[in-house]
């Protein structure tokens, strides 16, 4: 399976983005796609994950009310959508996929993983 991440950019604190994850295979419904983000000189961190069946979201407490994944069945693609950007939420931003997913946060739970997309929120 491959990832394709995309959408990263440049904006300034408030404002939006949305990312968008692209899977080369179909996506099952024991599925969950995910976001995770890293900083330079910081731990990946969890961002969001939606169940591919049934669409049951999660998201990280830093994340919550600001950003919100959903998913197109059709085309197996994850989208982040992420408003009220804040500086510290600059970050190289990867989608990941579980096959089996549990509601885990950690990264270990995810088997493929996306190239990193940048985000950069300027104050």
């Amino acid at each position: 399976v491959q990832l394709q991440a995309s959408g990263g950019g440049l904006v300034q604190a408030g404002g939006s983005l949305r990312l968008s994850c692209a899977a080369s295979q179909r996506i099952f419904s024991s599925s969950a796609m995910g976001w995770f983000r890293q900083a330079p000189g910081k731990e990946r961190e969890f961002v969001a994950a939606i169940r591919w069946g049934g669409g049951r979201t999660y998201y990280g407490d830093s994340v919550k009310g600001r950003f919100t994944i959903s998913r197109e069945s059709a085309t197996n693609t994850a989208y982040l959508q992420m408003n009220s950007l804040k500086p510290e939420d600059t970050a190289a931003y990867y989608c990941a996929q579980a096959r089996a997913y549990s509601g885990s946060y950690e990264p270990g739970s995810y088997a493929y993983w996306g190239q990193g997309t940048q985000v950069t929120v300027s104050s």
